[in-house]
Order: structure tokens, then C-alpha cells, then sequence
């Protein structure tokens, strides 16, 4: 059989009320498109989701990464919800459609895509990972800890099939470059460059040559558009996704999900422009309502199937994550206290695409040389 394309794209078409959540009635709209997609056979299977005020669409095919047919299927998915959304008076209405047409596939045109092609093996799970008000580099910690941690990932100390490691495809989201880094040789290099999670993305993770999954076939995949780079100016925060496989030769389930046990610091939250912790929810529970926030994160868990989409189950709907979701709650709080202080507010140079340069530009006149 061929292989299979999980494709993963997301928009912000309209929130309800402000940026808190994704009308139903938009969910019914990209319903309807994508069932006509499946039904003449442009995908097999779909589940459109939500994130906070991000509508997700979840399709597999048999079309690769990139296709036209599914991204255009896509774009209509999201320009029937928009219209709705415009007729609901919805907030941000169409706010990621950066334009007018279609163009071929979405990308560059605001909605943020993650896309894996690959051979389904005996048993495939895979998560995908949707998180609401930051960025891209917001995955650099988890899938480093995924796919390199030993303290994270058991299988890369016991496990033969893990213990050779894996490539990182990383990118210079600013200069528009990319580099192949490969664990755990080149550990202390990778983690200099995805530090700085604001430049340098986690695109993709590879296996190496030898292991039981082709070595070109991509284990996770992360959405890298900043939105800010294609409109020139501040739209909204970029809210990536993720692709991962688990299972058989990679991090089990368990693994993959552990990293956000701990509620890292990340870029987004209020305005875009604030750094906040990234609290794991329950679908229900993707609301940013404190001050837009903090950032969420859901995870659907899909076994597939000859090309079908077994679920989702809600994995993050678990009270062994309770213990994380106070902590998150806790650091919010403490961030919160600073106001509009850094280091809860970004940094001057992560300011430049938000409205704070037009503050600046008032001022600039009445500052005077000092001597």
C-alpha cells in the first residue's frame, strides 16, 4: 500500500468571545468541506478540532506533503468558517487568511501546517500536538526532551532501537536557513542553537540510517510560519502544532507526552507579548481566558489505520496532569505580578512586529542628548 500523509493546519478564523474559543458553528462549517473532500476522494479520513480560538483540521491521504488538492481543501475549509465567522461578528474574522486566493498549498499564506508522509507499520500511533497564544520555539524544549533527553526518554538508555539516537532538522526561522544535527553526538551544538527558541525551530526529527524506519521518513514535524514574517506586522500569535509517532522503534506514548509535566516558559500569552508557562489541558478545557491565557497545549491521540484516523483520545484529560496544571497556575501567577515588566513582558527586540514601536515612535522626538 502507499504511503500515508497525516496533514495537520491550522487558522485563526474568528474567536468567540475576543480570542477565547472557536464557535461551533465554524466547526460545522469545515465540517461540511471536508466531508466532501472525503467523499470524492481527495482524503480518507478527518476530524476538524480546536484549540483556544485555533481551528484545527486533522486529514490523512495518500497525496504527500504540500499537495494542492489538500491544501486547497483546506483554504476553503477555512474561507466557508470565515465567512461565517463575519456573519457571527466573531473577533479576528478570517485574522490568519493573509490572502485573498489560493495559491497552491497554504503555505505562506497564514494558516501554520505541520505534515508528515510515511509507511504505516504494524501499530502507528501518533499525537497531535496544538497549542494556543505563543510560538514556534515553543516545541523546542519538549521534542528535544522527546527525542534526546535520557532523564525524559527511557528507551534511549534501554532500548536498542532508540539507543543510536536521532536528527534534528533545525531552522533559522530569521534567515531562512536550516541545519541536520544529529543526537547524541552533537547534543551540546543542537542545544546551543534551539535555546534561542525565538531564531532557531525544531522543523523535524529523523531517525538515523540503520534503524527500522526509513531514515527519510520524518518521527515529528512542527509548524513553523511566523506570521508576523508574512503580514510584516503584528496579526496574532503564530499557535503551532505538531506531528509525533510514538511506539516500536521510538519514544513510547508515555515518553512522548512527559515533557510537558513541566510547565515551561514560553513567548506568546497576552498581545503576543508576554512569556507565560504552557499548561497541558483537556479539550474542554483550551479556554485562554486569564489576561488571553496562559498558553495551552491539547494532544489528540489517533492510532491510524489503512489510512484511517482512529479516535482522537483526549490525552492531556488525565489527573496525572493535575499536579502540572497547579504549577502552571502558580507561575502564571508570579509572572503576572510583574505587569509590564520584563521578564513578563518580551524583550525590546521581540516587541519590534507588535504595537509597542508606535509608543516608541511618539516619544522619540522629546528624548534630548545627555552629556
Amino acid at each position: 500500500m502507499s504511503k500515508v500523509t497525516i496533514s495537520l493546519i491550522k487558522a485563526d478564523v474568528g474567536g468567540y468571545p475576543g480570542h477565547v474559543a472557536v464557535h461551533p458553528e465554524l466547526k460545522s462549517a469545515a465540517e461540511q468541506v471536508l466531508s466532501e473532500g472525503r467523499e470524492t476522494g481527495v482524503i480518507e479520513d478527518f476530524r476538524v478540532l480546536s484549540a483556544g480560538d485555533d481551528l484545527e483540521l486533522v486529514m490523512s491521504h495518500r497525496r504527500g506533503v504540500d499537495s494542492q488538492d489538500v491544501h486547497g481543501l483546506a483554504w476553503k475549509a477555512f474561507e466557508k468558517a470565515t465567512e461565517r465567522a463575519k456573519e457571527l461578528k466573531l473577533y479576528g474574522a478570517g485574522q490568519d487568511m493573509l490572502s485573498d486566493a489560493f495559491s497552491g498549498n497554504v503555505r505562506g499564506m497564514g494558516p501554520g501546517v505541520a505534515e508528515m508522509e510515511f509507511r504505516e507499520r504494524k501499530a502507528e500511533p501518533i499525537v497531535a500536538f496544538m497549542m494556543d497564544k505563543t510560538e514556534p520555539g515553543a516545541f523546542n524544549l519538549p521534542i528535544f526532551r522527546m527525542f534526546a533527553d535520557p532523564f525524559n526518554t527511557a528507551g534511549l538508555v534501554i532500548d536498542p532501537s532508540l539507543h543510536s539516537g536521532f536528527r534534528f532538522e533545525v531552522w533559522d526561522i530569521m534567515e531562512h536557513r536550516r541545519v541536520l544535527m544529529d543526537t547524541p553526538e552533537e547534543m551540546y551544538s543542537l542545544l546551543a542553537l534551539i535555546g534561542a527558541k525565538s531564531r532557531y525551530v525544531i522543523k523535524r526529527v529523523y531517525p538515523k540510517e540503520g534503524h527500522a524506519i526509513d531514515s527519510s521518513e520524518p518521527v515529528a514535524v512542527v509548524s513553523t510560519e511566523k506570521l508576523y514574517q508574512i503580514a510584516g506586522e503584528y496579526v496574532g500569535k503564530d499557535d503551532p502544532v505538531a506531528l509525533v509517532r510514538a511506539q516500536s522503534g521510538l519514544p513510547a506514548l508515555g515518553e512522548v507526552l512527559e515533557p510537558f509535566a513541566f510547565p515551561h516558559l514560553v513567548s506568546g500569552w497576552m498581545r503576543g507579548s508576554h512569556n507565560g508557562p504552557i499548561m497541558p489541558v483537556s479539550f474542554s478545557s483550551a479556554r485562554c481566558t486569564r489576561f488571553d491565557g496562559p498558553p495551552r497545549v491539547v494532544a489528540a491521540g489517533f492510532q491510524v489505520c489503512n489510512g484511517r484516523l482512529v479516535g482522537p483520545v483526549d490525552l492531556f484529560d488525565d489527573p496525572g496532569f493535575d499536579y502540572t496544571r497547579q504549577k502552571a497556575q502558580e507561575i502564571a501567577e508570579y509572572m503576572r505580578r510583574h505587569g509590564p515588566f520584563e521578564p513578563h513582558r518580551l524583550p525590546l527586540e521581540d516587541m519590534e512586529y507588535t504595537t509597542l514601536p508606535k509608543i516608541m515612535e511618539k516619544l522619540k522626538h522629546r528624548f534630548e542628548k545627555v552629556e
